[in-house]
């Protein structure tokens, strides 16, 4: 059933895609629906060009048949939809459970406007209880998880920090390169604290905490699609 909610919400945003949009395209299994879904307009003759935010992304959206780019040819884009694994009641964000978190932020901070697409059980009045993505580089990385340890603390945060691994029982590497940190924390009372100490930290590339990027959201569940748009003030 969530399936089908994830599509609901791709659905109502693939209504504010307009010929001639340069689009960022996002990641994950909701931002799969609407590449799919702005694939069949695409056949039936809508013309976008879309950036991808990663390296799986962009393999969906050329065997759906869109037009790629990217930012060094179009560096403004008009429109980025992407999906979420946290979102509260302001827009705030947790992302990068698809480990494509820099990608991700890079894009949206480039596009005039960002949409975020995700089913009801996304929504939560307090972000923390997905854990935080931390995308590092993988020099020094004892000296950096143990300062972004001490950053945790001083928000006023707590839990386990452990090293994202893939099946295999490598490391997981990012598509550029980078290592992730998983912070467990359970709750995180001060999102904007804990971002800009994060961005403080000498080898943190970029955190999972999307601040101040979504304009809007389409949350799709039992009632329908909500449509919650950041206030202006």
């Amino acid at each position: 059933m969530s399936d089908n909610y994830k599509r609901a919400a791709a659905e109502a945003a693939l209504e504010l895609v307009r010929p001639g949009m340069r689009l960022g395209l996002g990641t994950g299994s909701t931002a799969a629906h609407f590449v799919e879904l702005l694939g069949a307009r695409v056949k039936a003759g809508l013309d976008v060009v879309g950036v991808p935010t990663s390296e799986a992304t962009r393999g969906l959206a050329k065997h759906a048949g869109i037009a790629l780019t990217t930012l060094e040819e179009e560096p403004e884009l008009d429109l980025t939809v992407d999906g979420a694994d946290e979102i509260d009641s302001e827009l705030r964000l947790i992302k990068g459970g698809g480990a494509a978190l820099l990608r991700e932020k890079i894009v949206a901070f480039a596009s005039k406007r960002m949409v975020v697409i995700a089913d009801a059980g996304k929504k939560v009045e307090m972000l923390g209880a997905f854990p935080l993505p931390i995308e590092v580089i993988q020099f020094g990385l004892e000296s950096t998880t143990r300062a972004v340890a001490r950053v945790i603390a001083e928000a006023g945060c707590q839990g386990e920090i452990k090293l994202r691994m893939r099946p295999d029982g490598h490391a997981l590497v990012t598509d550029s390169g980078h290592f992730i940190l998983d912070a467990a924390l359970g709750r995180i009372p001060g999102p904007e604290a804990l971002a800009n100490g994060l961005a403080a930290v000498p080898g943190v590339v970029e955190h999972g905490l999307f601040i101040g990027l979504a304009s809007e959201a389409f949350v799709a569940g039992p009632s329908g699609v909500e449509h919650i748009a950041r206030s202006s003030s």
